[in-house]
């Protein structure tokens, strides 16, 4: 419409209106068509002139403007344009690959990188401005071992080798910090040459006279903010960082280098700590606001660092003496001494490593608060202290008529809730249990009661059913208070969950009100599962973490493997499950009175702990009465399940038995030999054939939940796999992060600012 639809009517004389007014208005009509045209013609000589600047111009310039200083698109962008990239830039479902690819931001940059050919420093800003990865940019050819001259001549011949001296050594046995860092980016020990090329993709190479690597980190830095940490023993002077009770991996805070110009250190990347770079450097990477901190017994200050001392704690074999405090960063674990352990706690900030945005975490991410819900926050300092006060309280004003149906129970910190969580919902209820923006809390569930099970109840009320009095659930027991901090967050839009079927349900009978709905956001949850029973409507998991095995040995072996992360007993809900990891679901129905229900997961990692177990099952591995529909999923296990809808650009390593097959499809995605599905669309590994079917499987750096690279496909997994779904991206749970797509754009922009003859490489780190 026009911005101005009577603006040509407002300059006829008065006269001419006032007859227009008589006639019905027909002139101002005319007029609001003619300004409507004309405003069109004004936003186009407009956006003619932003077009002639690469911020301001619209997509379709971009290549026009890329044209006149010698851009070459980086590969797939034209496709990604022609199969769905709206005319604005920004709409379309490939909106996210076209944003991964950058075309704005590479073109901008064009003149001044080919000013830069062949520095380091421009490698590394390539790798942060195409694939968004973290780099380091290493000369190879400046450690290929180099013969020292015997005899010096004169003063110009002897200045030369001097700084031969300096370059090409071999390794210093009495240098532990530099045999500490060989083999990696920031190893300064040299090597005989080879003839491996560094570009190579079956084995890399480089160390000759023309190689360069560019070592990129693809693992994520996620910060975990004073959160308690996990004791292992009696005496509480043994404790892991993670309180889940595993072994992780501390990596670097990294911070901003201080120039374009600049070479990145170990400082700038995240970097898995070791122990001899934290024992030589510990004042870089301890305290307050650096990669992590220590605080004892409620204190507010971190424990002295003249306190701390690196240490090899496999075994926990190492014990300190009296007042010290021994650090592995290797393993993430800590050691008191034996007369000085903690009484009242040990909190911990530390950052770990992961994939994506995935399970939850301190990550940003949107969510949604209806204007008339009532918010009922708990933590320290907030009105409530426990989950199920908070509960009791939204529970008495919605039957007391004092809020709406809509409730939302916000965790405000990190800490660890111990209680028996109970939530018995009304027709009409919808409730959220979310953590809040910045945190991440934990519910343990532990052995409360010893004659019916401990896992958190979410049961829907029958219409007309009686109302119990007093509180539900709880035991008394106060959780952990950590303090601030942690992360949490939403998810999706509700309208995506009201496409994919998970909004409320209008109820056949207008006068009934309808089912309840609950979410769950950005909660980790251990100790025990979530059973689920009763008519509820829908039930939405979203960043959320349902610790598969219940909860971790010290070796992120699951502690009891068999056991299912989600009932489903007898419910109608309509389970949608959104970027969250989660172990076996187990789904009792009842085939005679109701339907299956509808299983909706997406970006998400369904566990069962192992190839062969059932991932989605009724009890005694028979077929579950459900619906699946899988979008970019990664399935570890078997799925026995009555009918598949839509299985898409996901993985699933067991066998899938559907037992009605006439309805649904699968698409793009993997699934073993012998399964029985629906209907297939270029899946994996059909289209290779039967001989080599064995050679097209999935392989993960990581099948471990708790370990860093859990669910990240290896290395060396098949090309069908890592480059096949729909849109070239790899199958499984991190499709969106278009992994292939940043390597190839990578590669393409390496050809074209590497020196001619360069062997130029990336080397992966993580």
């Amino acid at each position: 419409m026009s911005r101005e639809p009577d603006g040509l009517a407002e300059l006829l004389p008065q006269w001419h209106r006032l007859r227009d007014a008589e006639e019905g208005e027909p002139l101002r009509a005319l007029l609001a068509v003619i300004a409507e045209q004309m405003d069109r013609v004004r936003d186009g000589v407009e956006q003619g002139y932003e077009d002639w600047f690469v911020e301001t111009a619209a997509p379709w310039a971009l290549p026009y403007l890329g044209d006149l200083v010698g851009h070459t698109p980086l590969p797939g962008y034209e496709r990604v344009r022609a199969r769905g990239l709206g005319a604005d830039g920004e709409a379309g479902t490939r909106g996210r690959l076209a944003e991964a690819l950058a075309p704005r931001r590479d073109v901008a940059a064009t003149v001044a990188n080919r000013r830069r050919k062949g520095t380091l420093a421009l490698l590394e800003e390539l790798a942060a401005g195409v694939a968004g990865w973290p780099s380091r940019a290493v000369e190879l050819s400046r450690l290929v071992a180099h013969h020292q001259p015997v005899k010096l001549y004169g003063a110009a011949t002897a200045a030369v080798d001097a700084r031969r001296l300096e370059r090409g050594r071999l390794a210093d046995v009495r240098d532990g910090s530099a045999l500490d860092l060989a083999g990696g980016p920031f190893g300064a020990v040299a090597r005989t040459a080879e003839v491996r090329r560094a570009g190579s993709e079956r084995r890399q190479g480089g160390n000759s006279p023309a190689g360069v690597g560019l070592f990129v980190w693809r693992l994520k830095p996620h910060p975990v903010t004073d959160s308690p940490a996990y004791c292992v023993d009696r005496a509480r002077n043994l404790y892991t960082f993670s309180i889940l009770g595993n072994d992780t991996p501390l990596v670097t805070k990294p911070v901003p280098e201080p120039s374009p110009a600049h070479v990145a250190t170990v400082d700038h990347v995240p970097a898995y700590i070791r122990r001899r770079q934290l024992a030589d450097r510990l004042v870089d990477y301890y305290g307050p606001g650096k990669s992590f901190t220590i605080r004892r017994d409620g204190g507010r200050d971190p424990v002295p660092l003249s306190d701390l001392v690196v240490a090899d704690l496999t075994d926990w074999r190492y014990r300190p003496a009296r007042g010290q405090v021994a650090v592995d960063p290797v393993l993430g674990r800590i050691a008191f001494g034996s007369r000085s352990a903690p009484r009242q706690g040990v909190w911990v900030s530390y950052h770990t490593a992961f994939s994506d945005d995935t399970g939850g975490g301190e990550y940003p991410r949107e969510r949604e608060t209806p204007v008339t819900a009532a918010v009922y926050q708990v933590g320290p300092g907030r009105p409530f202290q426990r989950i199920m006060d908070a509960y009791g309280a939204w529970r008495d004003d919605r039957r007391g008529g004092r809020c709406g149906p809509d409730g939302v129970i916000e965790i405000t910190h990190s800490g660890a809730y111990q209680e028996q969580l109970d939530f018995e919902l009304d027709p009409g209820d919808r409730l959220e249990v979310r953590a809040a923006e910045g945190a991440r809390p934990v519910i343990r569930l532990l052995d409360w009661y010893s004659n019916r099970p401990d896992a958190l109840n979410i049961r829907a009320r029958e219409d007309g059913e009686n109302h119990e009095t007093g509180g539900t659930g709880g035991t008394g027991e106060t959780g952990e208070s950590g303090e601030s901090g942690g992360a949490g967050g939403t998810g999706e839009s509700r309208a995506e969950n009201e496409r994919d079927g998970t909004g409320d349900r209008p109820d056949c009978d207008a006068g009934r009100p309808a089912p309840p709905r609950i979410v769950l956001d950005g909660l980790l949850i251990t100790g025990r599962g979530l059973h689920v029973s009763g008519p509820l409507g829908a039930l939405v998991l979203r960043h959320c973490t349902l610790v598969p095995g219940w909860s971790l040995e010290p070796r992120c072996e699951p502690h009891s493997p068999e056991e299912p992360s989600l009932v489903l007993d007898r419910t109608t809900a309509c389970v949608a499950i959104e970027r969250s990891v989660l172990g076996t679901i187990e789904v009792i129905g009842d085939e005679v009175r109701h339907d299956p229900l509808d299983l909706h997961i997406r970006d998400s990692v369904l566990d069962a702990t192992g190839h062969d177990r059932a991932a989605l099952s009724a009890p005694d591995c028979r077929h579950a009465h459900a619906v699946l529909h899988a979008h970019r999923t990664t399935v570890i296990g078997e799925i026995h399940t009555h009918a598949v809808e839509i299985v898409e650009n996901s993985i699933v390593t067991g066998v899938v038995r559907v037992a009605r097959r006439g309805i649904g499809r699968m698409r793009f995605s993997y699934v073993p030999p012998g399964s029985r599905t629906p209907r297939r669309h270029r899946c994996q590994p059909d289209l290779v054939g039967r001989e080599h079917a064995p050679l097209v499987r999935p392989l993960f750096t990581g099948e471990r939940y708790g370990t860093p690279a859990y669910g990240q496909l290896a290395d060396g997994c098949a090309e069908e796999i890592a480059r096949g779904a729909e849109d070239g991206s790899e199958m499984g749970a991190f499709h969106d992060l278009y992994q292939p797509q940043r390597l190839d754009s990578l590669r393409a922009r390496l050809a074209e600012y590497t020196p001619a003859g360069t062997d130029a490489g990336i080397f992966r780190v993580t």
